[in-house]
């Protein structure tokens, strides 16, 4: 099964004008895919380069942000370690981040080599995670067409900030839809549009999204 009909529903019912982004975490390099090689300052960044192609990212090349790394959850090496405990130590003493918050950050379970990413249309299985990035509104019109939103329900979809990575394995882990508003280096790495913010919806939820919760439902029925 391709996604490129599921990719095209997503954008034609949102009105996206950025590709939605396809993550899969593989235990090994996956035959006949672009290797990248290229140097990229943040996890994240790499998520900007997946929207023009499929390329296959190894572990190493997450680790000039070792927070993103450890995000991913990647096995870091004690170098990467070293950096990483020094940087949210930076983080503290400037008051970006308390020294309560590391050890509460979420972390992907499942361990990778590395990450396989692309547009969403070029996928041939299901992606673990698919990357939007949304106005306001088109949030507002996904969380409410995949029935987040409802006050009868225990958890409702909460919006995360930083960092803006960690959106990943809270949506992974509880299979939901998650919101961020992003974090600072996001914001600076990927160029995001100050109008944007990320959303991650799980691959699992995907067809259900398309086929029975959009169908009808680009436009609230009440004016408020």
């Amino acid at each position: 099964m391709r996604y490129d009909r599921i990719s095209a529903d997503i954008s034609s019912k949102l009105q996206l004008d950025c590709t939605p982004i396809g993550v899969f975490f593989v235990d090994h390099v996956p035959a006949g895919v672009e290797i990248l090689d290229e140097e990229v300052p943040s996890a994240c960044s790499i998520w900007t380069r997946a929207q023009s192609g499929m390329f296959y990212a190894s572990a190493e090349k997450h680790f000039h942000c070792p927070v993103g790394a450890m995000v991913m959850g990647f096995d870091l090496p004690q170098e990467i370690q070293t950096n990483l405990t020094e940087s949210v130590g930076r983080m503290c003493r400037c008051n970006y981040i308390t020294s309560e918050e590391p050890r509460k950050i979420p972390i992907m379970k499942q361990k990778g080599v590395g990450i396989l990413y692309g547009p969403l249309k070029d996928f041939a299985m299901e992606p673990q995670l698919i990357i939007l990035w949304l106005t306001p509104r088109q949030a507002m019109l996904c969380n409410e067409a995949l029935g987040n939103c409802r006050w009868t329900d225990e958890n409702p979809t909460a919006i995360f900030g930083r960092p803006g990575c960690a959106a990943l394995p809270v949506a992974y882990e509880n299979s939901q839809f998650t919101i961020s508003f992003g974090c600072t280096g996001m914001r600076v790495f990927t160029e995001t549009s100050e109008n944007r913010l990320l959303a991650v919806l799980p691959g699992t939820k995907a067809q259900e999204f398309v086929n029975n919760r959009m169908r009808g439902r680009q436009k609230p029925c009440c004016p408020l």
